[in-house]
């Protein structure tokens, strides 16, 4: 599991022996990985040079963004803005691509040193693994590659010696706890949950949440989707599985426990029976600029912990019969094969209908199970098999919820 850390970072220094810019694309600039990645830009113009970004939907921000950083080249994934960028970008020295080739395509720029993957769902897994095969190194924020497509993203990797560097707050922890230690010495992992904003709640009180209350989290900061995954503890879940495959571990080793605080953001056990945990306040920039600039650290002026604000941190076990989505994140893992394809689909479907209000909070977790025991399952897919698979859980949960 600690082999991660030995695939090749490189580092590129001047004659005077000062490190050179890093060059990055931030996939995803617009959503909010993306523009807290840029805060950091902002806060280490010696640092890093914005050489790509690209955007979905948000053309206005990707317009401000590229105004601003001046990146050679931007790319909006929904084709009908591309007028509306390139009109405002035109006096700019800024090439502007649109569609969601585009984005695949873009990575494989020679000038990229480092492409942060901050997409949303599903579609990073293409640009993710266009990055990984044109030899571009990853940080990685897009949890859904590992999920959907774990072993082939991470098979991609070792063949081209890329190291993932993992964004999330809770892989960045977990990584950080490995440096420095040998293969084979880790015995299981933890991953923290703050519980969200339901945590303590009856299951008759979360059968009339709204999406309002659920996009009310106590500790971060975060876009729509991944809030709400938090609220339904399938954010974890997901994690579990993006573990799995970054640390190559078993289901078996990786714990989750609810941590209100958010200070701890996971830890290690190791064979001794020493435990290793990563600290510090909830803020992304933090993993962010850590990933960005490893295997150095570099210093910020992010917030300090003050240990007398935190008298206390408290420890439960998660309840997997109320969050029904973290237990069947860890029955997609056992399974294998495109089971956590369908799993992240068919969750992807479900937020959408929650929060456009087409279904209520507790009907999410009986869209996946639908989708888990009804869409082909395949134990060894190829590329083309967890596209199909994608395709066919989003047809059959549309259905689900529609007859519902």
């Amino acid at each position: 599991m600690a082999d991660q850390l030995t695939r090749t970072i490189t580092l590129h220094f001047d004659n005077n022996d000062k490190l050179l810019k890093k060059n990055i694309a931030i996939l995803g600039s617009t959503g909010s990985i993306g523009t807290q990645a840029l805060e950091v830009v902002r806060s280490h113009p010696d640092l890093f040079g914005v050489e790509v970004l690209t955007a979905q939907n948000n053309c206005d921000m990707l317009i401000r963004q590229a105004q601003e950083f001046r990146p050679n080249a931007v790319v909006i994934g929904n084709t009908s803005c591309y007028l509306k960028v390139a009109e405002a970008l035109k006096s700019y020295p800024v090439k502007v691509f649109a569609g969601p080739d585009s984005i695949a395509q873009i990575v494989e720029m020679e000038e990229i040193d480092l492409v942060l993957s901050a997409l949303v769902g599903y579609a990073g897994l293409k640009p993710t693994l266009s990055a990984i095969t044109a030899g571009k190194q990853i940080a990685l924020a897009n949890k859904e590659s590992l999920v959907i497509a774990g072993d082939l993203v991470m098979s991609e990797a070792r063949k081209k010696n890329i190291l993932v560097l993992p964004v999330d707050s809770e892989h960045s922890a977990i990584f950080q706890c490995l440096v420095g230690e040998l293969p084979g010495t880790v015995e299981k992992v933890y991953l923290t949950a703050s519980g969200g904003p339901f945590r303590g709640m009856r299951r008759s009180q979360l059968a009339d949440v709204t999406k309002e209350a659920a996009l009310q989290h106590p500790n971060w900061k975060m876009g729509h989707k991944i809030t709400i995954d938090s609220a339904t503890m399938m954010n974890k879940g997901l994690e579990v599985i993006e573990a799995r495959w970054l640390f190559n571990l078993k289901p078996e080793q990786i714990g989750v426990v609810i941590h209100p605080q958010s200070v701890i953001h996971s830890m290690v056990q190791f064979i001794d029976g020493s435990m290793k945990a990563q600290m510090g306040l909830p803020d992304m920039k933090l993993p962010i600029l850590y990933a960005m600039t490893f295997p150095l650290r570099m210093k910020s002026e992010l917030p300090r912990i003050n240990f007398t604000d935190h008298p206390a941190l408290n420890f439960e076990a998660p309840d997997l019969d109320l969050f029904r989505n973290l237990a069947l994140a860890y029955e997609a893992l056992r399974q294998g094969g495109n089971m956590p394809c369908i799993l992240n689909a068919a969750n992807e479907v479900a937020v959408g209908a929650f929060l456009d209000d087409r279904i209520g909070f507790l009907a999410m977790p009986e869209v996946i199970a639908h989708c888990m025991q009804t869409v082909t399952y395949v134990k060894t897919p190829l590329y083309d098999d967890y596209v199909a698979s994608h395709k066919e859980s989003i047809i059959r949960a549309k259905e689900f919820i529609n007859h519902s």
